[in-house]
């Protein structure tokens, strides 16, 4: 007997890693909250903030809800959906972590907020590879 894409995803190791994704990705997003309330304070506190700070620190937060909404839709099928998270999940802790290297861009502990937060992703592009999400999920 034939097993369909259908029966495959209802795996519970399919669902597991999903639901594993999610938490990852709230964890990205409380972080992202977390780390934007760190500047308002300090702003507010007359403490030094750049563009930079504000605009990544928006950007973070309200990515969040929309990497979920697409891991959602991965987790019902949509191979699409699949390959864009796993493709984001690569390479955004990458590029988030090079950007905070540069010197003089953002302090210290912005840099290890935002790295943080960028590091909750990373088990979403290995968990997306597994096998028994790839079976479940055929490429079209």
């Amino acid at each position: 007997m034939a097993i369909t894409a259908t029966e495959t995803r209802t795996n519970s190791r399919t669902d597991e890693a999903f639901s594993l994704a999610k938490k990852c990705l709230t964890l990205f997003g409380a972080i992202g909250v977390i780390t934007l309330a760190v500047v308002v304070v300090m702003a507010s506190t007359g403490h030094a903030s750049t563009p930079f700070m504000w605009i990544r620190g928006v950007i973070f937060p309200a990515l969040a809800p929309v990497l979920l909404r697409i891991t959602v839709r991965a987790a019902g099928g949509d191979y699409k959906a699949l390959d864009r998270i796993r493709t984001v999940a690569t390479v955004m802790p990458i590029a988030v972590i090079a950007v905070d290297l540069i010197p003089g861009i953002c302090p210290p502990w912005y840099a290890v907020l935002q790295g943080l937060s960028a590091l909750a992703v990373l088990p979403i592009a290995f968990l997306t590879r597994t096998k028994a999400v790839t079976t479940a999920i055929p490429k079209p």
